[in-house]
């Protein structure tokens, strides 16, 4: 089997496992707030965003006005559009098609892995990244499906504890960046625009204004210096 194929599975099977809870709880929320079964998949298969997915479920749920839920679940899912800026240069080999798909696909956990790989100098073909992809998309389906089968017999997921994973899972993706020049800076910026959005504007607002103060944070610090044999190759090669 291709090398790409068997660790594009090997990673996001890891991946998989660990969103299953999440994605029983967005059935089992799904069907509490008035979806059916088919609902809820057909919710996790075009949307496939599991945040977004759940806000807009309790929006749904207190009969709000359809076009503020899309508007809410765009302000959620904001960060995505970030995530294919900083892709972009290094998927710059796929074809128009293939970067549509690509995007799609390209949630939290898709987009740290590829900038890991990246920043590793390993190429993100194709064959890599819809492995990694698919192994996570299709187990969340089924999950997500099987939550909203049996959703009714897990009662309050709070006393499960299944309401504290999403947080824990962000916290852990984030970390995963903590090496990174400016990281820490960035994170309490991010952190102080979102408590202050939450508390000023109200969720889900305050992940949009978050991750904006974060950027600008990020914007406004000097870029790291070059090692000297890197700026050696590159004037070499200009």
């Amino acid at each position: 089997m291709n090398k790409d194929i068997v660790e594009g599975l090997k990673g996001g099977a890891i991946i998989a496992l660990s969103a299953s809870p999440f994605a029983v709880l967005f059935g089992a929320v799904a069907v509490d707030n008035g979806l059916t079964v088919f609902d809820a998949a057909l919710m996790s298969a075009t949307i496939y965003a599991g945040a977004s997915q759940l806000v807009g479920i309790e929006l749904f749920g207190q009969h709000v006005a359809p076009w503020l839920i899309v508007l809410s679940i765009f302000a959620v899912n904001f960060r995505h559009i970030l995530y294919s800026a900083a892709i972009a240069r290094h998927i710059r080999g796929y074809s128009f098609l293939q970067k549509a798909i690509a995007f799609f696909f390209l949630i939290d956990p898709q987009f740290a892995e590829a900038i890991r790989r990246a920043e590793q100098g390993r190429a993100l073909t194709f064959t890599w990244y819809m492995a990694f992809a698919l192994v996570i998309y299709f187990p969340w389906l089924f999950f997500s499906t099987l939550g909203a089968w049996f959703g009714s017999m897990l009662g309050d997921p709070r006393v499960w504890a299944i309401d504290v994973l999403l947080p824990v899972y962000f916290l852990g993706l984030v970390l995963g960046f903590r090496r990174k020049p400016g990281f820490y800076p960035v994170v309490a910026a991010s952190m102080a625009g979102s408590v202050a959005g939450y508390y000023l504007v109200g969720s889900p607002w305050h992940v949009s204004i978050g991750a904006i103060c974060g950027v600008l944070i990020a914007a406004l610090l000097p870029l790291p210096a070059q090692p000297v044999a890197t700026q050696v190759s590159k004037e070499a090669a200009s």
